[in-house]
């Protein structure tokens, strides 16, 4: 009889501390008696945490006061990216507004030293560099060049690195060999140092309006039709030794469109671009 008298006692006084807190708590308790609820948990706000914005984006264009750079810092200015650029003449003579938004470097890609200057901070490069001439100079040119600059932008950390190269054309592969054996080294350079973030494009005969000194040559009024006409008649451009000759042009809008997406697109697959997947990815909508 004792001891149950001593557990009775033991059960109320268990239940009495459940039903009491302390008021300097704060908190709340639910009594044992189910109709009666205490003041509410004061809940404090949770502290905003301030994330800081991705990095934005900077491009270099190697080149781009030519023709086709020029094109190229254009469309990524109008993405919203931070365009810089090296040449050896620096500043484009362009009198246009977006002209004034790039950053302009003068230097010679055979230099080293100025080059890895113009690549700090930069997370892709586009490489429109290339030119005519005797054999040895075209190789140094297209080739010489752009492996340094290769090799510097990976040296760099440099995330993707486009190369605007050059279809094959056959015959004429041979009357121009240093000018397409300069490319194909450069090309070899880009798959080996950028094996996930290296592309290729391959554009046949580029056209679109040139603008030489005061003079604008609307290089579109036969290279619109040709390609075409061209477009059509692919099935020619297997044939043996001549079918390279039928490659379709490419308007240099769209060489521009798609080499600003390979750079700073993730998801676009590194390897080489022929004039056909260039003139297909151009169609498509930007991520």
């Amino acid at each position: 009889m004792r001891t149950i008298v001593s557990r009775l006692i033991r059960y109320k006084s268990s239940v009495a501390q459940a039903r009491f807190v302390s008021a300097s708590s704060g908190g709340r308790y639910l009594s044992t008696e189910s109709n009666k609820i205490d003041e509410p948990f004061n809940v404090e706000e949770a502290e905003t945490v301030h994330v800081p914005p991705p990095p934005t984006e900077k491009l270099l264009v190697l080149g781009g006061n030519g023709f086709v750079g020029s094109h190229v810092c254009k469309e990524a200015l109008d993405r919203g990216l931070s365009v810089s650029s090296l040449s050896r003449s620096g500043r484009s003579s362009l009198q246009e507004s977006w002209a004034t938004r790039v950053t302009w470097h003068q230097g010679n890609l055979l230099s080293s030293d100025l080059l890895k200057d113009a690549l700090d901070g930069v997370t892709s490069v586009i490489s429109c560099v290339g030119g005519f001439g005797s054999n040895s100079y075209m190789y140094k040119i297209n080739g010489t060049a752009n492996i340094n600059a290769i090799r510097a932008a990976s040296e760099k950390g440099v995330k993707r690195f486009v190369y605007i190269s050059a279809a094959d054309f056959g015959l004429a592969n041979y009357l121009l060999g240093g000018y397409f054996e300069g490319k194909r080294a450069a090309e070899t350079e880009l798959l080996t140092r950028f094996a996930y973030g290296g592309i290729i494009l391959r554009p046949g005969f580029i056209y679109g309006t040139r603008t030489v000194g005061s003079m604008k040559i609307p290089l579109g009024v036969f290279g619109s039709p040709m390609e075409m006409i061209l477009q059509q008649a692919k099935p020619l451009n297997q044939l043996p030794l001549v079918g390279p000759l039928f490659t379709p042009p490419v308007k240099v809008e769209s060489v521009a469109r798609v080499a600003v997406r390979a750079a700073t697109d993730p998801v676009f697959p590194p390897g080489i671009v022929d004039v056909h997947g260039i003139q297909r990815y151009s169609q498509q909508k930007s991520r």
